[in-house]
């Protein structure tokens, strides 16, 4: 797996130009199979029940817009890293978007809780729910109407990609679930969750479109589309999040933000999606076609991809207003687009006392421009420095707490004692020592790394380092804050070394130690030669101790088997929380409970060459999908491949046993599922349709216009000459194949608000008691049960060995201690995506589904069957 030679990334001073992206032809041939089928017209919204009362409140409102006010609100500037503009004379405010799915970005006064990968180490669906209260109850204390997260999308299929760490591992199922308890518990705060990004963001080389190169397109087949990478959109779109983020780069060669396809097919049909979709930040590529395609909110507004970022060019706005009033975007496309925005600010109760932004995120000083970017603007207050941490920090910490993964502990050496005499290497165990927000974004690695860098990071209030926990909670503490072995004093047999190593990546915006937001330089190896440190380290010492902060996995193979390496433990990414969250577990006051949300293998080779980064400069590189649904521990199953540390793996010093399961059937399935729910008309349906006059968008007297800022007003002339074009009906916009204007019934697979209900059927329920057997006074702990469905022998579809579909942790079980913990099976979980039918499918009703249950995708000692409603214990799994 080979990081590709060539041009890696382009600055946004090498990017000025006018040239347009659309007529950027070279690139190389999508592969036959990967078809990204027209699909028009955009569905309305508004067909869901749970919410038609929001969306009859939006038609309302939405009905006295002038053509120029409903596109207003589709783009905007303001304080926020992305705003709408707003409809004062009817009560709509300005809506602020702002990053990012671990905190509150570019601000001050919050909490910088662990990432999405450390969040879904854990394993624990109420803490992962806990966590998305405290960030949205932040968001709405700062005044953040929309969350820009959280992130399901990259799944984790590229080993070395940039932004996985901003999700929750490399599983459908588990992004799915984390995600949804993540949706739960910032829109219940009344905060918009952004699910993003839709979608096949795999890796950050090569993303962007640009005047020079397209971005790369990711070539998905149609089961591996609706099996891995939708999954957790589906799941999100029943919990009902309220907007989607479209990606950077191409699905199967047409851009993520104008396929028709995904946006309108995919999203808005087949999942019945009720909110709205925008764009990733300068990602929008073209005016009329994005519209058609179903995007609904352009963000901040500009383009880079075929223009100068920042210089007052928008494919809307403006543009926007032209194509209704001539007649090239339909009226009640943009109706749609508006109404699905103001249901959204109603659906999340955000017409009611919700507060406007009290930050900026263009500047830390209390005062700034009131219209930033402007040549002459007044000053006035940008910055009231609301805190708004409450007690977060204490789920904060519990977060980076049940998240630190114990891979090896030999002969029990952890937990350790206080008195032991502790050697503690590596400059990832202290703070930044030029200051913890010293790097813009967090693009660099220097210090304890709590997180990945980009858009994704947020500022630190505080550290809490590993060093200076330790020093607090040890009696003998020496530390040697250097990457490099230095010459220390012979040990003793007693002596404990505690060695730090790292690993980073992020965002193609920041280029770190020659990482361009994946780690393409560095591979799967510990930065800053983290594995020479860990080898003289375990040379000089009998007890070594290996900490590692990481974005995703890395080899250990120069190190992990050596005699003196007693213990290793991956404290993931563990914001602001990363000293004592560690050191209680170090020393026993807290047994741990994370578990990998990834495989670490042998050697990176373990892996398909497909999952490799890819790049063709100056041409549209296609990433295929070739291994189909193939990735991380499905592939390993399917080829024999032993990796290091499976998939869900994770010790405890308490010790458990899984006993007593039972299967109870709910629903009796069928090989296809009940037919879909008939698609109701909308009321946006009854929105006024005919041309809008010209003068909806003339300018307002007297208006004060802004260079470079957005409008969607234009000069009465412009104005003009657009309606008289539109009304004469003799010039035609050039539609795309496969256009059309009339609504569809929907695919059979389709429903409201997640698909055809019936696919959520629970089908199956199962229990499994988990006893703490350790004796009195062997540690407490929590213990996490993983179920996996192994599909029944000779069906004619293809499937995974076995795939996680659920998953359970206990409270802390005492010694002798018992728990029950509860899984759910839904029709879904049994079913494989029929690309012929165009449907989910059971393949053998009647068939022996195994469920295994365990602690790991290689530790699953009890499995239950659906035939029979059978369960075994002190079995040997599948793998």
């Amino acid at each position: 797996m080979e990081c590709p030679s060539g041009l890696r990334s382009l600055s946004l001073l090498f990017l000025a130009g006018t040239i347009s992206a659309s007529a950027l032809l070279p690139r190389d041939p999508v592969p036959d199979g990967y078809v990204a089928a027209p699909y028009y017209p955009t569905p309305y919204g508004g067909w869901a029940d749970d919410w038609s009362e929001s969306y009859d409140k939006a038609v309302k409102l939405v009905s006295q817009m002038t053509v120029a006010e409903k596109v207003n609100i589709t783009a905007g500037t303001g304080p926020c890293v992305g705003n709408t503009g707003s409809v004062p004379r009817l009560g709509l405010p300005q809506l602020c978007l702002q990053d990012g799915p671990l905190g509150v970005r570019a601000t001050d006064n919050i909490t910088a809780f662990p990432a999405g990968i450390t969040t879904g180490a854990t394993f624990n669906k109420d803490l992962i729910y806990q966590r998305g209260v405290a960030i949205g109850k932040e968001f709405r204390g700062k005044g953040a109407n929309f969350y820009l997260g959280p992130c399901v999308g990259p799944l984790g299929r590229k080993p070395r990609g940039g932004r996985n760490w901003e999700g929750f591992g490399v599983d459908p199922v588990l992004q799915a679930i984390a995600g949804v308890e993540t949706i739960r518990g910032v829109q219940d705060q009344g905060v918009i969750a952004t699910l993003k990004h839709l979608i096949g963001y795999e890796q950050e080389l090569y993303r962007m479109y640009n005047p020079f190169q397209q971005a790369y397109s990711a070539n998905i087949d149609d089961r591996a589309m609706h099996e891995l990478y939708l999954w957790p959109f589906a799941q999100g779109v029943k919990a009902g999040v309220g907007s989607i983020m479209a990606s950077y780069n191409a699905v199967n060669g047409s851009a993520a933000s104008q396929n028709s396809y995904s946006l309108n097919g995919l999203l808005k049909d087949e999942l019945g999606f009720q909110g709205l979709v925008m764009t990733d930040w300068l990602a929008q590529i073209s005016g009329v076609g994005s519209a058609l395609a179903g995007l609904d909110m352009s963000m901040p507004g500009d383009t880079v991809g075929n223009n100068i970022p920042l210089f007052g060019y928008s494919n809307w706005m403006y543009e926007l207003t032209r194509s209704v009033l001539n007649g090239s975007v339909p009226v009640d496309r943009l109706n749609d687009m508006a109404t699905r925005i103001v249901a959204t600010w109603y659906q999340l109760g955000q017409d009611k006392d919700y507060p406007p932004p009290n930050f900026s995120s263009n500047t830390a000083d209390r005062t700034g421009l009131l219209y930033p970017g402007a040549l002459i603007s007044p000053v006035g207050v940008v910055n009231e420095y609301v805190n708004v941490q409450a007690d977060h920090k204490v789920v904060a910490k519990q977060v980076a707490q049940e998240a630190i993964t114990l891979l090896k502990n030999n002969g029990s050496f952890l937990p350790l004692s206080t008195s032991s005499p502790l050697y503690v290497f590596g400059t990832d165990a202290q703070a930044d020592p030029l200051g913890i927000n010293s790097c813009t974004d967090k693009s660099c690695n220097r210090g304890t790394l709590g997180m990945g860098w980009g858009s994704g990071s947020a500022n630190y209030p505080y550290m809490d380092d590993p060093i200076s926990s330790l020093k607090r909670k040890a009696t003998n503490v020496t530390y040697y804050a250097t990457d490099s072995f230095p010459s220390v004093p012979t040990p003793s047999t007693d002596d404990v070394a505690i060695v730090f190593i790292t690993s980073d990546s992020g965002e193609n915006s920041y280029t770190v130690e020659n990482n361009h937001g994946d780690r393409d330089s560095s591979g799967l190896v510990a930065w800053h030669n983290g594995d020479e440190l860990v080898q003289n380290a375990a040379a000089k010492y009998s007890n070594v101790v290996v900490v590692v902060h990481t974005v995703g996995p890395i080899v250990m193979e120069p190190w992990v088997n050596l005699p003196s390496v007693k213990a290793v433990l991956v404290a993931h990414l563990p914001g602001q929380e990363a000293g004592d969250s560690l050191t209680e577990v170090l020393y026993g006051d807290v047994s741990p409970s994370g578990h990998l949300p990834y495989s670490i293998p042998v050697a990176e080779d373990d892996y398909p060459t497909s999952l490799s980064l890819v790049a063709t400069p100056f041409s549209q590189t296609q990433d295929t999908y070739s291994e189909g649904l193939y990735i991380d521990y499905r592939y390993l199953n399917k080829n024999g491949i032993k990796p290091r540390f499976a998939f869900g793996h994770g010790l405890s010093y308490a010790s458990f046993e899984f006993s007593n399961a039972s299967i109870t059937r709910v629903t009796q399935l069928s090989e296809v599922p009940p037919a879909r729910p008939a698609k109701p008309t909308p009321s946006v349906a009854s929105l006024n349709t005919s041309l809008p006059a010209a003068s909806e968008a003339y300018y307002p007297d007297n208006f004060d216009r802004i260079w470079r800022y957005l409008y969607s007003w234009l000069d009465k002339g412009d104005a003009d000459a657009a309606y008289a074009i539109g009304a004469a009906g003799d010039e035609k916009y050039p539609y795309p194949d496969g256009y059309s204007t009339t609504q569809k019934p929907g695919p059979p697979a389709g429903g409201p608000s997640g698909g055809n209900p019936a696919l959520w059927d629970v089908a199956y329920t199962l229990s499994v008691s988990v006893t703490n057997n350790g004796s009195s006074g062997t540690p407490a702990g929590k213990a996490v049960a993983q179920a996996y469905v192994q599909f029944p022998e000779g069906i004619s579809f293809d499937t995974p060995v076995i795939q996680l579909r659920d998953f359970a942790k206990t409270d802390v079980l005492a010694p002798g201690e018992s728990a029950t913990l509860e899984f759910s099976l839904s029709r879904k979980d049994l079913s494989v995506w029929d690309t012929v039918s165009q449907n989910w499918v059971v393949p053998d009703p009647q068939g022996r589904y195994s469920v295994w249950i365990g602690g790991a995708s290689d530790d699953l000692s009890v499995v239950c069957y659906s035939d029979s409603l059978r369960c075994e214990g002190g079995v040997t799994g599948p793998v």
